[in-house]
């Protein structure tokens, strides 16, 4: 069984030829590892192999490996991004302790994370999620609404609006796997026009990144390849 440390390895370097085969720029995507259920000493794990984005799920589980971790990692070693659903009661916790938020999908939920952000912490990064497949089992607003979100989430000071964000349904076929995606990408280029900070597509996880990434991806979410398979 492969390390983690080599998964790492071997994952930047098919992220790399992904991003040459498919004409993108060097280093132009980011890997986020999904460390849902990982403990926090398979994360530090990760860390001494160079990973510093780290995607987590779960708030009352992130919340104690955060602490955790906090002891053993450097300041501001760790940027912790939030990528599961979120309930109202929970945007404080966030709000304090994330340096991304990637689930965003009510306007209610970003002026929470807006008003709850501390005064002493950069503006919180925010990508507004797009239920691409229509899936009533995922979150996610249409992709019609997304745009009007946008807007109002740009103009909350204690947010910085940075892209958008799609778990689309499975698919096998990775000609399928683009055509879901480009919709997204189409939308994300249209509104980069007027809305300066939006350089973000968090699109593409364990199997279907290699699609993601031809069609745009500037940041794909993988778990299962870099940490292996979940209990």
């Amino acid at each position: 069984m492969a390390s983690i440390a080599e998964n790492i390895s071997a994952l930047g370097a098919q992220i790399r030829q992904a991003e040459l085969r498919f004409g993108r720029p060097p280093h132009s995507v980011t890997l986020l590892a999904v460390s849902k259920t990982q403990d926090a000493g398979r994360i530090a794990q990760a860390w001494a192999a160079g990973q510093r984005d780290f995607g987590e799920n779960y708030l009352q589980e992130a919340l104690g490996k955060i602490s955790e971790l906090a002891d053993r990692i450097p300041d501001n070693g760790i940027h912790w991004h939030f990528i599961g659903p979120i309930q109202s009661n929970k945007t404080r916790d966030i709000a304090e302790h994330f340096s991304w938020v990637h689930s965003v999908e009510r306007l209610k939920i970003a002026q929470r994370l807006n008003d709850q952000r501390p005064d002493g912490l950069p503006p919180l990064n925010v990508c507004v999620q797009v239920n691409l497949s229509q899936e009533q089992s995922k979150s996610g607003l249409a992709l019609a609404d997304a745009p009007a979100l946008c807007e109002q989430i740009a103009k909350l000071p204690g947010l910085r609006l940075r892209g958008l964000m799609a778990i689309p349904a499975p698919c096998d076929d990775v000609e399928q796997q683009r055509l879901v995606f480009r919709p997204l990408v189409q939308l994300q280029e249209q509104l980069s026009r007027s809305l300066p900070h939006l350089d973000t597509l968090s699109i593409g996880m364990s199997a279907d990144y290699e699609a993601a990434i031809a069609e745009g991806s500037t940041l794909v979410r993988i778990g299962t390849a870099l940490f292996g398979a979940r209990a």
